[in-house]
């Protein structure tokens, strides 16, 4: 769980993972101000990293993926602790791993109308829809999205790509699944419900803006590896 100022949530989601399948629970904290480290060593969870200073999205999760390698993870699931996704899918989304079916599955808010009953701002949806069409079309992949914070991998994905040469913000995300579909990975989806509330985190206008920009820069570097001319990040894939 890649968390920052999510102390509001954090119990609801951690409350809804299914213990009896899931082995170890791994939180890490992004600087926050507010009790969220407090309130997950309350909660007994696992493994608790905390930044000594904000770090940025990106980095985050390369905290969370080095340490659930280092545990022996077979099966990683990132799930937001800010309750906008439910912890109630992971049985589902482990089983399509744990049976060899796909290598990553993506919980995707689009699959359905799941995104706009959840309250997804229209601006957001449009983006979405936008980038995801692009990104099939540069990446040569058929995602419904690109752009959920709810997704699992095997074990043997992140053993393979190189996290280190992805950014810390937030288009680490997108920079992420391009290095995955780069390297022939098996790719699945899972229709999920989301909830957009005032405690769920977000990004504003502006950087979203920036994420967007990022995200088009990722797919093209990304078309241009598929022809021979390969950024740093997808060397050695």
């Amino acid at each position: 769980m890649p968390a920052y100022n999510a102390s509001k949530t954090l119990e609801k989601t951690y409350r809804e993972l299914p213990t009896d399948l899931v082995d170890e629970v791994i939180l890490c904290d992004d600087f926050s101000t507010d009790e969220t480290v407090e309130l997950s060593q309350k909660l007994g969870i696992d493994h608790i990293i905390v930044h000594p200073d904000n770090r940025g999205y990106g980095a985050n999760q390369k905290s969370l993926y080095k340490k659930a390698l280092e545990i022996n993870a077979d099966i990683i699931i990132m799930v937001h602790p800010d309750y906008q996704y439910t912890p109630l899918l992971v049985p589902s989304i482990a089983y399509l791993i744990a049976q060899d079916l796909y290598d990553v599955v993506i919980a995707s808010r689009i699959l359905g109308k799941g995104a706009l009953q959840g309250g997804m701002p229209i601006y957001k949806y449009v983006a979405n829809r936008f980038l995801t069409f692009a990104q099939n079309l540069l990446i040569g992949q058929k995602l419904s999205e690109y752009h959920t914070g709810y997704r699992a991998f095997n074990r043997r994905v992140l053993e393979k790509i190189d996290l280190s040469k992805n950014d810390d913000d937030f288009v680490f995300d997108n920079e992420m699944l391009s290095q995955i579909a780069f390297a022939d990975f098996r790719f699945g989806e899972v229709s999920c419900p989301t909830k957009y509330f005032e405690e769920a985190s977000s990004i504003n206008f502006k950087r979203s803006m920036k994420y967007g920009f990022g995200v088009l820069r990722v797919s093209i570097q990304h078309f241009f590896a598929r022809l021979g001319f390969k950024a740093n990040r997808y060397k050695d894939l």
